[in-house]
């Protein structure tokens, strides 16, 4: 049977023998708002947990935006009018106002990708800045978490006297869910807070794992980190196969982003019976498989299905290669992947982004990964501790040839966007139905 999986803008092919193929697991679908744009001004005015945006906004001399930068697809577009309107609407002058993009520890979106971002009309008309996490006078200091993280958040969020934070929500590959608190951290942090809120003393704990939120310490912490930055509105939606919008979740940090989560859910929870031999699965494509360290959330997002022992196909088209500049140095200059974990806990040895080369670790010490990619070429691709492919079909049939014939296949063509568990009592050793 061919199966499509997700690979850059489109998508590729996979032949996988019908008598080895145990199922495609897709997400479950919701139906999409018929009127995104009038939802969108409902929530707005009739929020959850909270006063409307309207009776928020009256008053204040100043507004802040957050949107999510361009690796995650949020329908910027529907929501930001909106919004932008009922800030205008309720007495923020437009000059007051102004968008910042949660890049978190990523690259800025310039030029271009600010158009793609938002659109030309938005893009033209309102003050629109990026994040800087390595530019320490960008930055304010709040205090230390009770577990001693020092949080350093961006200047124009909390200089602003109205603070509002969009995003999607959608499994996440340490903080549980995306969207809600995850704006602030790692959206808007400094490089200083992140060196602990994204270090091992949090990430090795096995409840900082898609699907996880209840004791899961980095969702813990951002949390926190999110409170202490002070939030006044939220908007979160989440979406379908097609990147319809199927919620919009709009009011206070904690309520409202809780019933997003529990919405999402229904929509990527997928279980499975017992674990198999071999998982093909994708990091959903455009934007999500930009870079390799993306890309990584693919092969995350399948780990609690897979046996011990077992191969993960990862397809991924990397059109940007592998990742930042230190992300790169890092993953091609370890050749110790224990003494690489034992490091982490060095703050001396930091590296920028390699909690990323961590998750993939998590994994590797689960399963192998194979991984097909068209923007890394086959012999640096072989150096990140992968077994590169020239084509998705010979990742199959290599994985077949090790596992048997009587090897049982999984497909996931959206990759992270799906949540695969086990059903109560399966033995994988992962997440399993509550």
């Amino acid at each position: 049977m061919k199966v499509p999986i997700r690979f850059g803008k489109g998508e590729v092919q996979v032949e996988i023998p019908d008598e080895n193929l145990a199922g495609v697991l897709r997400m479950n679908p919701l139906p999409p708002i018929e009127d995104p744009v009038g939802r969108v001004y409902e929530a707005l005015e009739n929020p959850i947990g909270s006063e409307p945006l309207s009776k928020l906004a009256r008053g204040r001399s100043s507004a802040c935006v957050v949107i999510s930068d361009i690796t995650r697809p949020v329908p910027n577009r529907v929501i930001l009018p909106p919004i932008l309107e009922t800030l205008e609407r309720s007495g923020i002058p437009r000059e007051r106002i102004t968008i910042l993009i949660a890049t978190g520890i990523h690259r800025p979106n310039l030029g271009d990708e600010l158009i793609e971002l938002v659109g030309e009309e938005i893009a033209s008309r309102y003050r629109i800045v990026n994040h800087y996490s390595q530019k320490p006078e960008t930055h304010v200091y709040l205090g230390k978490t009770k577990r001693g993280t020092p949080v350093y958040i961006d200047k124009t969020y909390v200089e602003a006297d109205l603070k509002i934070l969009t995003g999607l929500i959608e499994p996440h590959l340490m903080a549980g869910f995306s969207g809600g608190r995850k704006s602030i951290c790692p959206g808007l942090c400094s490089i200083e807070t992140m060196k602990y809120a994204h270090g091992p003393w949090l990430l090795e704990d096995k409840r900082s794992a898609p699907g996880i939120l209840e004791g899961n310490p980095f969702h813990e912490e951002a949390t926190e980190i999110a409170q202490m930055a002070g939030v006044d509105f939220i908007l979160n939606v989440t979406l379908d196969e097609e990147r319809r919008i199927t919620g919009i979740f709009a009011g206070d940090l904690i309520e409202a982003y809780l019933e997003g989560v529990r919405h999402c859910e229904k929509g990527v929870k997928v279980l499975l019976d017992e674990p198999v031999d071999i998982v093909v699965t994708s990091s959903a494509g455009y934007p999500l498989d930009t870079t390799f360290y993306q890309a990584i959330k693919g092969a995350v997002g399948v780990m609690d299905i897979v046996k011990p022992g077992g191969t993960i196909i990862l397809l991924a088209e990397c059109r940007e290669g592998i990742g930042s500049e230190p992300f790169t140095d890092l993953m091609l200059r370890t050749e110790d992947l224990d003494k690489f974990v034992e490091d982490l806990y060095d703050l001396s040895k930091f590296t920028i982004d390699q909690w990323q080369f961590e998750e993939l670790v998590k994994v590797l010490r689960k399963a192998e990964v194979y991984c097909y990619s068209t923007g890394i070429d086959y012999e640096t691709l072989g150096k990140l501790f992968v077994t590169p492919l020239r084509s998705p079909d010979e990742g199959v049939r290599m994985a077949l040839e090790k596992h048997g014939p009587g090897a049982r296949v999984v497909a996931v063509p959206e990759g992270p966007y799906v949540l695969p568990m086990l059903r109560r009592g399966g033995d994988g050793g992962g997440r399993k139905e509550t």
